[in-house]
């Protein structure tokens, strides 16, 4: 069990209202697949790894364990200087409005606007001391499709999508995205308050590319989608606190919330999650340095201090997510072994199943339309 208090709402929930107003923002800051213009990070020089001021910092709520903080400060003498983001494109938002930060954690496929933006500073892995068992232990994360040599990066934690739902309520399911329409779950099932999770969930049942942008795919997945709306309470990416009050039977879920859940329940074993037989959405967010970061030096020791084996294990335990440090895979086999579905690995990684950026802006709204469409009903 874990000692800490788990957070009011999910880690990775998102603003139902904000997410899709602030995407234009976004979009618009980082582009898509075109080619990079030059950046100031050409330019800039290797970051010298030493205390250069406070660590401005901005990631999801509650995602760092506090008490990993409360090291970090001790022993550099440094305050971390805390913001938070509720969405990606949100993030982005912050970012194009100018906010300085020293360090952001955006998923795979916003690393790559960013990157192709030119708006990363490089990371010198060998000026980390604790990322040789990252990369010597994962050779994925060498060279990953989002970031070339991880020129820019270093992974922070892995994550998978699954169906989350209360075995004393609805019983054993079948393995499949068709378990969302439940005829048992009418009324109390939800989908993930999230553009990619949502039409991503229809597109694999449908046996369709997860990241398609062609109107024919996009037709058929509004209209599953749309039927399946009726049979749902809502659209909520807070899936950890909805299972917990019995605000659901069945719900679209990350597979690090659904840990949280195991570790807070009163009785966990009332609680399953399964990853569809269609497939399973996977990602990961990384941590980066900004190219505007006033103070990139401490960015960089605050990162290698979060790979140290011992910390990495208790941040783990803290959030339910894994994070790829080779050493610490069976402190996280432990925290999951009562639901072992939750395990990710570097080898689950598979390409097809990542959430990718559209190829063109007329692409990106065909997306955004299809989701808006399925919103309204």
């Amino acid at each position: 069990m874990m000692s800490c208090q788990a957070p009011p709402l999910s880690r990775r929930s998102l603003l139902r209202a904000g997410a899709l107003t602030s995407v234009g923002i976004g979009l618009g800051g980082c582009g898509f697949m075109a080619s990079r213009a030059p950046a100031a990070e050409d330019t800039q020089p290797p970051i010298d790894v030493k205390v250069d001021g406070d660590l401005v910092y901005f990631n999801w709520a509650d995602y760092v364990d506090p008490s990993v903080f409360a090291g970090f400060q001790k022993e550099y003498g440094v305050k971390v200087v805390q913001s938070n983001f509720d969405s990606m494109p949100g993030m982005l938002a912050k970012l194009d409005a100018g906010n300085n930060y020293d360090l952001i954690f955006p998923s795979a496929k916003y690393t790559q606007r960013l990157v192709q933006a030119g708006r990363l500073r490089r990371i010198d892995h060998t000026k980390l001391r604790n990322a040789e068992a990252v990369y010597s232990g994962y050779d994925y994360f060498n060279d990953p499709w989002y970031d070339a040599r991880s020129a820019h990066s270093v992974p922070f934690t892995m994550y998978k999508t699954g169906i989350g739902w209360r075995k004393d309520k609805l019983g054993n399911l079948s393995g499949s995205w068709q378990d969302l329409w439940d005829p048992a779950a009418k009324g109390t099932a939800f989908v993930l308050d999230d553009q990619d999770e949502a039409l991503g969930m229809a597109a694999l049942k449908l046996g369709i590319d997860l990241n398609t942008s062609e109107k024919a795919d996009l037709d058929r997945i509004t209209t599953l989608l749309k039927n399946l709306r009726s049979h749902l309470r809502g659209f909520s990416s807070d899936d950890y606190n909805n299972l917990l009050n019995g605000n659901t039977t069945i719900t679209q879920a990350w597979s690090g919330d659904m840990v949280s859940v195991l570790n807070q329940a009163k009785n966990a074993s009332v609680y399953g999650f399964e990853v569809a037989k269609e497939g399973s959405p996977i990602n990961s967010d990384c941590y980066a340095i900004p190219s505007n970061a006033k103070h990139p030096g401490t960015a960089m020791l605050f990162i290698d201090y979060m790979l140290r084996p011992a910390n990495v294990i208790k941040n783990m335990q803290y959030i339910g997510y894994p994070m790829p440090v080779h050493g610490t895979e069976s402190a996280y086999a432990a925290l999951v072994s009562r639901m072992p579905e939750c395990v990710i690995t570097p080898q689950d990684l598979k390409p097809d199943l990542y959430f990718r950026n559209p190829a063109t802006a007329a692409d990106s709204h065909a997306r955004d339309a299809a989701w808006t469409d399925v919103k309204a009903g």
